[in-house]
């Protein structure tokens, strides 16, 4: 009985010494966020829950917005972007060393609300649709939605941009008829009688919350880059599995109150991706839109863009190690 006791301490002992080990060698990252949306969540769940630290990484957060991130990242001021999507853009332009590493969501988080008048789709021929600008991924998503119900997406209606936030006050005062919204602005609009003609997710197959890198970091730290998509996928498990731990994570990083949190969370949580991947044909989905965002006819292979290896060496990891938050 003693010998049992002396080796179950003794490994437990062992277990704290290496925790504290990679705490004391731990490698600081950082990684630059564009704003406080939902598919942002599991890196600061994976700092304030210890995930982070359990990978030996000094984790330091920091708000950019899409573009000045990409370039950090393409100077090495910044490891990682939460813009995958800009990333990709860059990409198919100039053939930048990037790759996304991380989907945290195989579900576009945007949707189309129109004035109450407009029943359908349909309706929206010659109408004005506020977007979140002319040449972003949601307008060229929309063309090809529109095109399902029977419109040209370049002709039939016309794009405005109102500028950042201004989409829903646009469509609440009648300056335009339809407009691009994000979650917590589909609930004011909801809220104040405007009519949900679609959600983007249930219309294209694409992913949403794409985590990118460059391909230096992946060549010369490739333990680093495993280390943190391990923690961020520890922390996508969680918010699968702890609505009110999430429900918590989100009022504190969001600043919104517990009954939106708890609204956003029941309204996607469905849509977070089970090991930080997306399939063949989702990247390529993906892009089809990039491609024309960015003004190119070349073909860009899945591999140019995606490295998912890492998420699914973690995913396999924690499997085997019988993982659970």
């Amino acid at each position: 009985m003693k010998r049992i006791v002396s080796v179950t301490f003794g490994l437990a002992l062992a277990g704290l010494l290496l925790f504290d080990v990679r705490a004391a060698m731990s490698q600081t990252v950082n990684l630059a966020i564009a704003s406080k949306s939902f598919q942002h969540l599991i890196y600061p769940i994976a700092l304030d829950r210890g995930y982070m630290k359990e990978e030996g990484i000094d984790l330091k957060i920091t708000f950019i917005e899409p573009t000045p991130s990409i370039q950090a990242l393409m100077a090495g001021s910044v490891d990682f972007t939460v813009a995958g999507t800009s990333a990709l853009v860059v990409l198919a332009r100039s053939n930048a060393p990037l790759k996304v590493a991380l989907a945290v969501n195989d579900r576009v988080h945007q949707w189309l609300l129109s004035r109450p008048n407009i029943t359908s789709p349909k309706d929206l021929k010659g109408r004005k649709i506020a977007t979140t600008g002319v040449a972003a991924v949601a307008t060229f998503m929309l063309k090809q939605i529109l095109t399902k119900y029977g419109l040209d997406g370049n002709k039939d209606v016309v794009y405005i941009d109102p500028g950042l936030g201004n989409q829903v006050t646009a469509l609440l005062s009648g300056v335009v008829d339809a407009a691009i919204l994000g979650p917590d602005l589909r609930y004011i609009g909801l809220d104040n009688g405007m009519k949900e003609l679609f959600y983007y997710g249930n219309e294209v197959k694409n992913s949403w919350g794409t985590l990118a890198t460059s391909d230096r970091l992946i060549k010369e730290q490739p333990k680093m880059v495993a280390a943190f998509v391990r923690a961020a996928l520890k922390a996508l498990r969680l918010i699968r599995k702890d609505r009110d731990g999430t429900i918590a994570a989100t009022t504190k990083f969001s600043g919104i109150d517990r009954s939106q949190a708890a609204r956003l969370y029941d309204d996607l949580i469905n849509t977070f991706t089970l090991n930080g991947t997306v399939d063949d044909e989702t990247q390529k989905n993906d892009l089809v839109i990039i491609r024309q965002v960015a003004g190119v006819t070349t073909d860009i292979p899945n591999s140019r863009a995606y490295d998912f290896s890492f998420a699914l060496a973690a995913d396999q990891q924690l499997n085997k190690m019988g993982w659970k938050p």
